[in-house]
């Protein structure tokens, strides 16, 4: 009796420290990289089922391949029935359309295909007139999505891009896919995007996310801080390694598209980070206070209960920082 407990105390031990090590898939998807960490007791195949989300989103919205349903529908196809996984974004940016006061916009393709920013460049100079004759058909506000499922746009021309919140998508729809398998600690991340539940048991804490410091003239690669996420999504969005200087003031700035007006614009926010229960949530709104004067980004965010955000930016040469109260508690000294 004492030699079988012996072994089942082993063999209880054994699989205990099998949890502690992480199942890991990775690879490339939606133009970039992504990996799953994650715990589980059994072994899980789930290659094929990756794989597939990211052919059903590419299929669904990706404004690169030439016959998926959202390219069909910027060619003028409407005809074209959309999925869930449309719908369900649609529907989302249309509420983060109205909470960003229009900076988070989908219907700026053209706009950003004009400053060859997009999946494609127009064969039109980017002055006034283009820009103005393109932004009649710019506003989420003038399309709309029928109950079983068509696209209806006031302007034909409207062109649709959801790259502002895709890949925070792909990695809600991963991170869904192994609850699904039961698995109630791991970490998805596409592109930076991430989202994490429960913790990481090889270091038995919760799951701990570095925030790049944008004083990028010292190439250190050196941290800012360090997040700690409680099954939430953190999304980041910078330009601060394509500065230029103010060559009077010596303020640093980026040049952004505003989607309200389709100019570029002197932006002197360098780095977003925002948290959010899910990551597509975090994606869109990262997205959009990059765009924001910095004061107008802390009001909407003031305003904005379902995201915490670090917004780091230059004020006449200086670095400074803003958080809002949740996202300071997240911070580890």
């Amino acid at each position: 009796m004492r030699i079988a407990g012996l072994v089942l105390l082993i063999l209880s031990l054994v699989a205990c420290q099998e949890k502690t090590q992480p199942q890991v898939y990775s690879g490339l998807a939606l133009g970039t990289d992504y990996q799953l960490q994650f715990f589980s007791k059994d072994t899980l195949d789930i290659q094929p089922q990756i794989d597939s989300i990211f052919d059903e989103l590419n299929q669904s919205m990706s404004t690169y391949i030439e016959d998926s349903d959202i390219s069909r529908l910027n060619a003028g196809d409407t005809t074209v029935k959309v999925d869930h996984l449309f719908r369900n974004m649609f529907l989302r940016s249309k509420e983060i359309y109205k909470n960003t006061n229009g900076y988070f916009d989908p219907t700026v393709g053209d706009i950003v295909n004009l400053y060859g920013l997009g999946s494609k460049k127009l064969n039109v100079k980017a002055d006034s007139s283009s820009v103005d004759s393109l932004m009649v058909y710019v506003g989420f506000d003038k399309v709309s999505i029928t109950d079983d499922n068509l696209i209806v746009r006031k302007y034909p021309q409207t062109v649709l891009d959801f790259n502002g919140i895709a890949k925070g998508y792909g990695v809600d729809l991963l991170g869904e896919l192994l609850e699904g398998k039961g698995v109630e600690n791991y970490l998805a991340e596409i592109g930076g995007e991430i989202r994490t539940k429960g913790k990481n048991l090889k270091s038995g804490k919760t799951w701990r996310l570095g925030i790049d410091d944008p004083r990028t003239d010292t190439n250190t690669g050196e941290l800012q801080g360090i997040v700690e996420l409680k099954n939430q999504s953190l999304a980041t969005s910078g330009n601060y390694r394509k500065f230029q200087y103010d060559s009077i003031s010596g303020e640093k700035y980026v040049h952004i598209i505003d989607p309200k007006s389709g100019y570029t614009i002197k932006g002197n926010m360098l780095s977003v980070s925002v948290i959010a229960d899910d990551c597509a949530t975090a994606d869109a709104y990262a997205t959009a206070f990059m765009a924001m004067d910095v004061e107008e980004a802390k009001e909407i965010a003031q305003n904005q209960n379902e995201v915490d955000v670090y917004f780091i930016y230059d004020e006449v040469g200086d670095m400074k920082t803003y958080l809002s109260s949740g996202f300071e508690r997240a911070m580890i000294d």
